[in-house]
């Protein structure tokens, strides 16, 4: 048996604090979100300088900012959370990531050991059973010296196809213990497709009259869009975005886009029904918002999907799916492709300039928003009542251009935006996003403001919940409780955290307010006093 002399096995030896500290410098972290409490000191003790500790004033903002920082690098973040009653605060925007396939590690703190048996002030009982289902793995090691391989292993499957949360929580007496530490180690995260069903997948292209692609956010994620836009000239054929696609998913303003697709499934099947064969890339098969009956089941379309994530294509209702990283899938598919399938002409007409009118409109918000917007901004949008106009004024031309949140849950937005500007400090992110939306967390525009973020926030105020009063109508109930937010003070909020503020509440004063916020560097908010018209959503 080979044995390690005494001086290198007591080198390979540290404690739990240190071990976790150099497994995370090995991965290139330079930055940790957290909002601590008492059963983290020990971690956070001698906090070292080369790793930025960003802190958020409420739990749900630091996983919100921790999701944007990760999709917009395509790296784990690593989140800091205080036990039992914090990762309760935070769980909302731990779903969202889930939904988001933001990778990231939590890391939440525990009551001693010596403790735990006796219900304890502050223990979580079960804690690794708290996330659930909604990270892809959860534990709390059974001995202190286990904890940074358990670290390092939530940090490997949260960087496994498909990105998703994981869970550590760590008993406060742990972080002292020795251990050996983390020996550097690489695994791969994408996985190639069967060539044989890409095979599959190509042969329905050939075979087809009039075929489509329906795209969604992990092309975007992946970094595939060149591949994609190469496949899509290649075969001169319609894009479609997925319904609730949260990335950008093709360039909007490229003559082969042909728009979005709504979240029902009669309006799913009336796009649909005039193409023989669909290709679903990078999206689900289909996502849903309202009830309905699907006639693309019973029909005879061909439908293929990429995808890489095997829940998606256990769950989609027909087609062929095929797993694998799309950064494979995509350039296989087109390698067996001739040029030029179908021909194809512009497919989506430029919008209409609105009516303008003293109250601004949505519309009108959005049609001077698009005549501004310039190459490098990017968007994180929290105002699901005004989507559909702003995907008619508003192009995103580049990827890694938007955002938005994939669960339907809100407070994502402006946490998400701090992050995405972190993550980009050289550019300007603009979050567009609904007073309702803006009360979920507010307490970001704090941490914006303290580590001057470039940002400027966008909150359309029109005095409630818009979502609300659009569903309220498209399913014909009335007098609905709790839709009207009234007696909101943005201007006031954002200030008393130190943040410059303006409000306008008409039509000529919207392009030059918009102007000179977007121009501006560090936090800014502009409150657009919008008509409460409703809007309906599908």
């Amino acid at each position: 048996m080979n044995l390690q002399s005494t001086s290198e096995t007591r080198s390979d030896w540290t404690t739990v604090r240190e071990a976790t500290f150099d497994f995370l410098r090995s991965v290139g972290v330079d930055t940790f979100f957290g909002n601590p409490g008492s059963t983290e000191l020990p971690m956070l003790d001698r906090w070292p300088s080369d790793i930025r500790y960003v802190l958020a004033l409420q739990e749900a903002s630091v996983v919100g900012m921790a999701d944007g920082y990760a999709r917009a690098t395509g790296k784990a973040a690593f989140v800091n959370l205080h036990s039992a009653a914090g990762l309760g605060h935070s769980l909302g925007n731990v779903f969202t990531a889930y939904k988001n396939r933001a990778p990231m590690v939590i890391i939440a703190g525990q009551q001693s050991r010596d403790l735990l048996l006796n219900q304890p002030f502050l223990g979580a009982t079960d804690a690794p059973s708290f996330p659930k289902p909604y990270v892809k793995y959860s534990i709390e090691p059974a001995r202190p010296e286990d904890v940074p391989a358990a670290i390092a292993q939530a940090y490997r499957i949260a960087m496994q196809r498909p990105w998703g949360p994981t869970f550590v929580s760590v008993p406060v007496d742990d972080w002292a213990a020795r251990c050996r530490r983390v020996r550097d180690r690489e695994i791969s995260i994408d996985t190639a497709p069967d060539p044989s069903l890409i095979e599959k997948a190509a042969a329905m292209l050939l075979g087809a009259k009039a075929p489509v692609l329906v795209v969604g956010p992990e092309v975007d994620e992946e970094d595939a869009g060149r591949a994609l836009v190469g496949l899509a000239e290649r075969m001169n054929i319609p894009v479609l975005a997925a319904p609730f696609a949260a990335r950008v998913v093709f360039p909007e303003d490229h003559p082969l886009f042909a728009g979005f697709l709504p979240a029902a499934p009669e309006k799913v099947s009336e796009a649909l029904e005039k193409y023989d064969a669909v290709g679903v890339i990078g999206a689900p098969v289909f996502t849903y918002h309202v009830s309905g009956q699907s006639r693309l089941v019973e029909s005879d379309i061909s439908l293929f999907h990429l995808t890489t994530d095997h829940l998606t294509a256990a769950s989609a209702p027909l087609g062929l799916s095929i797993l694998g990283s799309l950064k494979f899938s995509i350039p296989a598919l087109a390698a067996l492709l001739p040029e030029t399938i179908n021909p194809a002409g512009s497919m989506k007409s430029p919008p209409k300039s609105p009516k303008v009118v003293k109250e601004i409109t949505p519309a009108y918000f959005f049609y001077c928003l698009g005549k501004l917007w310039a190459p490098g901004m990017v968007m994180i949008e929290e105002s699901p009542s005004t989507r559909p106009i702003m995907q008619d004024f508003v192009r995103i031309r580049e990827w890694g251009g938007f955002y938005t949140m994939s669960s339907g849950g809100l407070g994502y937005g402006l946490p998400g935006a701090v992050g995405l500007g972190l993550a980009r400090p050289e550019q300007k992110i603009v979050c567009v996003i609904g007073d309702g939306s803006f009360m979920y967390s507010p307490q970001a525009l704090w941490t914006a403001i303290q580590h001057n973020v470039n940002l400027t926030v966008l909150v359309l105020n029109n005095g409630g919940y818009g979502a609300m009063r659009s569903f309220s109508r498209t399913l014909q109930v009335q007098d609905v409780p709790g839709i009207d937010v009234q007696g909101l003070d943005f201007l006031h909020l954002a200030k008393s955290m130190g943040c410059p503020a303006q409000r306008v509440r008409t039509s000529a004063e919207l392009e030059d307010a918009l102007r000179k916020n977007l121009e501006s560097t560090g936090p800014r908010l502009l409150e657009v006093v919008v008509d409460p018209e409703v809007h309906i959503l599908y």
